[in-house]
């Protein structure tokens, strides 16, 4: 098996079809970033977006770094960029919550009790809330939030993946989080 350093010089070097071995070997790794970050249904065709832009972006690949690390930031801010363009583009309807989510809202604060079943159509229900309250925020907000509060990323990894400084991802999530909990506890007084 070829390492990746050689894979891409040999690409580097004209041969195109030597990226292949790569898609093949993290395309599970690419997957699994996109599938945190996008809607299910758009994950495998930005999965592809994400290669074609680490096939073009391929002389920037500096080799100490190794490549695993370096795509996963491609494949970050190819979902930042998912998330900017929609918002942007988007005719934004202002719909509120359903009936089903204010149901659960109301329903959830008082009762804490519950069957194994009942437990995991809760997390369920509450996934879309958060999902739905996630889609009122900036793309920036809702990145730097799902990568360092959902995910776990240190800020110096948040902001390495995203290509900011440490400094802003710090504010950011704090300021994304407080707006966030805002949304949240707006729509629980309805």
């Amino acid at each position: 098996m070829q390492s990746d350093s050689t894979i891409v010089a040999r690409v580097l070097n004209g041969d195109a079809n030597a990226f292949e071995p790569l898609v093949v070997r993290y395309k599970a790794h690419v997957m699994k970033i996109v599938t945190r970050h996008v809607p299910y249904q758009e994950a495998e065709e930005l999965a592809q977006d994400i290669f074609i832009r680490a096939y073009t972006s391929l002389p920037t690949y500096k080799e100490k770094s190794g490549f695993k690390p370096w795509l996963s930031t491609v494949a970050v801010r190819a979902c930042y960029d998912y998330w900017r363009k929609r918002y942007r583009s988007k005719e934004i309807p202002l719909s509120e919550l359903t009936e089903n989510h204010q149901h659960w809202l109301e329903t959830a604060a008082g009762d804490r009790s519950g069957t194994a079943d009942e437990d995991g159509l809760a997390q369920k229900e509450a996934r879309e809330v958060l999902d739905w309250a996630l889609a009122r925020l900036t793309a920036e907000d809702r990145m730097v939030l799902e990568l360092t509060f959902l995910q776990g990323y240190s800020g110096q990894e948040a902001a390495a993946l995203l290509g900011w400084s440490v400094a802003n991802v710090k504010v950011r999530a704090h300021r994304s989080r407080k707006k966030l909990k805002n949304i949240l506890s707006e729509t629980m007084a309805r």
